[in-house]
């Protein structure tokens, strides 16, 4: 089941017209505590904060039985951006512990993964093959990266043309740099998913 954001942005939609763009977009992702009443509308999913992005139409993975968001997506004409922030250490480095971790599951299931240096550091190239609906077989190709925050780290995954041609598309990346992670202050295991909440205004699309 997905659900969308009913103000979805497209350059005509309100939402797109009153969207702010950092001031820096580099500095970003950024943690709650540095935009904190800072009086930009972001889609509040509760571990997740993203503001309304021109041309990206922002989409939730819901499991129909439990009723968890499993993925937050934006997604426009080109490509996706899939993303899901995880409790890490202090002062740590996640990503640098699990980027292997990926990497050989990408391998176990027939697929491939190389790395690359990107705006935030180590990255993964990856193919997959996949099985289209109508029987056949296909590469899926992403480029997965992690960012290490205060007690989190924000896995994000490029799908499409922003994973091809990373150089050409950097206004996907851009985007991820405006998502907001809020933490929270209990206590949680070590690379457990920080938990995602559908928004009010969120409407429900087969």
């Amino acid at each position: 089941m997905k659900f969308r954001r009913k103000a979805d942005a497209s350059p005509t939609d309100e939402a797109a017209a009153t969207s702010v763009e950092p001031a820096d977009p580099a500095t970003g992702p950024f943690d709650f505590s540095q935009v904190e009443d800072d009086g930009i509308d972001r889609a509040d999913l509760g571990s997740v904060l993203v503001p309304a992005i021109a041309d990206r139409e922002l989409r939730l993975q819901v499991d129909e039985q439990s009723g968890q968001v499993r993925s937050v997506m934006l997604a426009g004409s080109d490509g996706a951006l899939e993303f899901q922030a995880f409790a890490a250490p202090r002062n740590g480095d996640l990503w640098s512990d699990v980027r292997p971790q990926i990497a050989e599951d990408m391998v176990r299931r027939g697929g491939q993964a190389t790395e690359r240096e990107g705006r935030w550091g180590t990255e993964l190239v990856c193919q997959m093959p996949v099985k289209r609906p109508d029987g056949t077989e296909a590469v899926q190709p992403s480029r997965i990266l992690g960012i290490n925050g205060d007690r989190w780290m924000l896995r994000a995954s490029f799908l499409g043309r922003p994973a091809l041609e990373p150089e050409q598309t950097t206004e996907w990346e851009d985007a991820l740099a405006q998502v907001v992670v809020r933490r929270g202050e209990g206590a949680m295991p070590v690379g457990e998913p920080l938990p995602v909440r559908l928004p009010d205004d969120a409407r429900r699309v087969r």
